[in-house]
């Protein structure tokens, strides 16, 4: 596996500083990044987790852009996390015999799970989903082509789901196919989205993304079948697609690491009207019940052909970040658009520009009505009060597994959080903590004194601090035992002596 080395590690942690860029960047890989080069660039222009689309491309293709973005990840000096998305039970419909079909409004049109994958024609075409039948019912109302192109169920008759065309327009072949109000009965995880899991594992990715999640028993099968596979260290992203997943979603948010806000499905099957005030309340909920949130799909959609995000996109993604996300995800832009390099850069810009500009990103947001369940919890409670009524130029945490980090993080403010660790998953891992930047550390065992000289050297030669600022470090009385964060010191940054 590649490492970054001392000088690169350098160059990263002056680049965290320099922006103060707090919210952080997903990319999606893809043919636009198979280039190593044009990978180096995005990871220098600010990629912080890289998402392999499992819906897409062969195991083969999967292996290929995992090890590039390893390689050029280490050469960027940057440490990248890697998030494997599961397609999850997509339903779509099969294929047409002379390719796409256009819809008018009024006609009659069937949805037909027993014909053949490939003999769609104007008047009806077949459907993946096998027991689609028993799930829709006369007056429902189902949306194709993320929401294009409306029909209303007249019957259900066999295998034969009879529709009149509500909203027309160009259908082709195996898009996608959404229940208004939710309801489609299809489980989360698919056969093969087993058979990913236990790639995601093998291949040591930091997170894997469960699509269409109905509820927090989705969230514990999926975990069960990592530790199975031997991957135990791989954080879950739940996403928030589903109209079930709404009404559960405080216990998805409490059973997941990561909620993902992906706002293709959940606007089709929520209606898009609905679609701002949900994505508000979710960043909300997740980061007050202490879990990290993405906000993700069509962000900056126009940059797929043109080199510079429209306005609107522009709000879009401010919005996000002014509410407070982890981090904004490109889908396609970076995947299969022309200027990959070009988005991140465009995001990590509109991302300085919010983070700058909005008073309230730097107003401290004590929790001072809630009871603590975990010592790291309380401990990073009281660092972020004493952080922001004091005049600290950074805060170091000791940690293993990064966890403390993570409660920091929840708590707004402007003073950079560096998890000092020596385990490599867990600064891939803290990239996506809104906040949160990683530096390699390995604890000395011979004093107190020397710890803290340590500490102040490594600050020093990032030069993150300067000789006497104020620091606040985190760590355990027991270093190097996972969830033993249990203390905090007001230090003064200073060189060692002569």
């Amino acid at each position: 596996m590649q490492r970054v080395d001392g000088l690169a590690l350098r160059r990263a942690a002056l680049h965290n500083v320099a922006m103060l860029r707090r919210t952080k960047i997903v990319a999606t890989l893809g043919p636009a990044t198979d280039e190593l080069d044009v990978l180096i660039d995005m990871c220098r222009a600010g990629l912080d987790v890289a998402r392999v689309n499992f819906s897409h491309g062969a195991v083969e293709d999967h292996l290929r852009r995992i090890e590039l973005l390893r390689t050029a990840s280490a050469r960027a000096g940057r440490y990248v996390a890697i998030l494997g998305d599961l397609a999850g039970p997509k339903i779509r419909i099969e294929s047409f015999v002379d390719g796409a079909v256009q819809l008018v409004e009024g006609q009659p049109f069937v949805l037909d799970t027993a014909l053949d994958k490939r003999a769609g024609t104007i008047d009806s075409v077949g459907v993946a989903y096998k027991e689609l039948t028993a799930d829709v019912f006369a007056g429902d109302t189902l949306l194709l082509n993320d929401g294009l192109i409306v029909l209303e169920v007249t019957e259900v008759e066999g295998t034969r789901i009879h529709t009149r065309v509500v909203a027309g327009g160009e259908l082709s072949n195996r898009k996608g196919l959404n229940r208004k109000g939710g309801g489609i009965s299809a489980p989360a995880l698919t056969d093969k989205d087993r058979e990913d899991i236990r790639f995601a594992a093998a291949q040591g990715l930091d997170y894997v993304a469960l699509s269409f999640v109905r509820d927090a028993d989705d969230i514990h099968l999926a975990r069960e079948l990592l530790r199975a596979a031997g991957g135990a260290g791989v954080r879950i992203v739940a996403k928030i697609e589903r109209h079930e997943a709404i009404a559960q979603l405080a216990g998805i948010i409490d059973a997941t690491d990561v909620i993902m806000v992906a706002r293709g499905d959940l606007g089709v099957e929520m209606g898009h009207a609905a679609l701002t005030g949900l994505q508000k309340t979710i960043i909300h909920q997740t980061r007050h019940r202490n879990r990290v949130v993405i906000t993700a799909t069509q962000m900056m959609e126009s940059m797929i052909t043109n080199p510079v995000p429209t306005r609107a996109e522009v709000s879009d993604v401010a919005n996000a970040v002014m509410d407070g996300t982890d981090a904004v995800m490109l889908s396609a832009e970076t995947a299969a658009g022309k200027y990959p390099v070009k988005a991140v850069a465009a995001m990590t810009e509109v991302i300085e520009g919010a983070e700058t500009y909005h008073l309230s990103m730097h107003r401290p947001r004590e929790r001072s009505n809630v009871r603590f369940s975990h010592t790291e919890e309380a401990i990073a409670n009281a660092v972020m009060y004493t952080a922001n009524h004091l005049n600290v130029r950074a805060i170091v945490a000791l940690t293993e597994s990064g966890a403390t980090t993570q409660w920091m993080s929840r708590l707004r403010s402007d003073i950079p959080i560096y998890a000092f660790t020596r385990h490599e998953a867990t600064r891939r891992r803290v990239t996506i903590y809104r906040g949160v930047y990683p530096v390699a550390f390995d604890i000395p065992r011979d004093s107190r004194r020397t710890l803290f000289q340590s500490v102040f050297d490594m600050l020093l030669e990032l030069e993150l601090a300067a000789e006497g600022d104020q620091i606040i470090l985190t760590q355990g009385e027991l270093t190097g035992v996972q969830g033993g964060t249990n203390s905090l010191q007001i230090l003064t940054v200073h060189r060692a002596l002569a």
